[in-house]
């Protein structure tokens, strides 16, 4: 793993995983997001999935607070958190009231998670499996690890978006919601601690890490084509990843 080494390992491992990456930042759905010509009912579907993804998302971060080592490691996962659960999760409960409500009549604010798990799509249940186990299985750093991929590639997609934002103003709002300097200073923060946590020297580790980001990464893609109604990434059909969706990291320590 010599490429993660003379740099922070977080660059290394978006460059080692450029092709899924670019796959998940440059969707088909996003461009036509970016272009405010998505139909309305596949962005309602995309929030009805993501509003249950995020639920276990903010679960999966929350395992990783309590292995932080440290008192600066604990502030900047639990601003993260608090980016999940007091702005992106309300927003998209919103979206999906703008957009008409959920297809179907669904709880999308319970705590009972058996509910939650069966209105989700293979796709989302894999890739939420995937989290949560590595982030309670595993270190502060490969939990940060599984989850960095899905904040970090909505900054990286919104940014370019910003520069003309679609007439539409659902469009717009949920650009702009990821294509602001206060969300990049939040992803600067989380890729530096992800930086200072794994050590580029311990190969073992840096395979680890690469391999469940490479994951995480591609359930980007899939997610995507699940909502936009396309096949997933390689010709595999979404949800076709679950029996190989984790990682089996070390035991957990910080």
């Amino acid at each position: 793993m010599s490429e993660m080494r003379g740099h922070g390992i977080s660059l290394g491992l978006r460059e080692r995983g450029k092709a899924a990456w670019t796959a998940a930042t440059s969707h088909p759905m996003v461009l036509e997001i970016g272009a405010g010509v998505l139909p309305h009912e596949i962005f309602r579907g995309y929030f009805e999935q993501n509003v249950l993804y995020l639920q276990e998302y903010a679960r999966a971060i929350g395992l990783i607070i309590g292995k932080a080592p440290d008192l600066d490691a604990t502030d900047v996962l639990t601003r993260f958190l608090w980016q999940i659960v007091r702005t992106e999760i309300p927003a998209n409960i919103a979206f999906l009231g703008r957009l008409g409500g959920p297809a179907r009549d669904r709880r999308l604010g319970g705590p009972a998670r058996g509910a939650a798990a069966a209105g989700m799509l293979p796709v989302t249940y894999a890739y939420t499996r995937h989290l949560l186990y590595t982030c309670a299985q595993g270190s502060c750093a490969d939990g940060l690890t599984a989850v960095l991929p899905c904040q970090w590639s909505y900054g990286e997609l919104a940014g370019p978006l910003m520069a003309s934002l679609p007439a539409d103003p659902v469009y717009a709002d949920w650009i702009s919601m990821f294509g602001n300097a206060d969300y990049d200073a939040l992803v600067a923060e989380t890729t530096g601690l992800l930086d200072r946590l794994a050590d580029p020297r311990d190969d073992a580790a840096v395979d680890r890490i690469a391999r469940i980001f490479d994951i995480s990464t591609r359930y980007e893609a899939q997610f995507w084509d699940m909502a936009y109604g396309a096949p997933a990434a390689a010709g595999r059909q979404p949800g076709e990843e679950l029996s190989a969706s984790c990682v089996r990291p070390e035991s957990s320590r910080t």
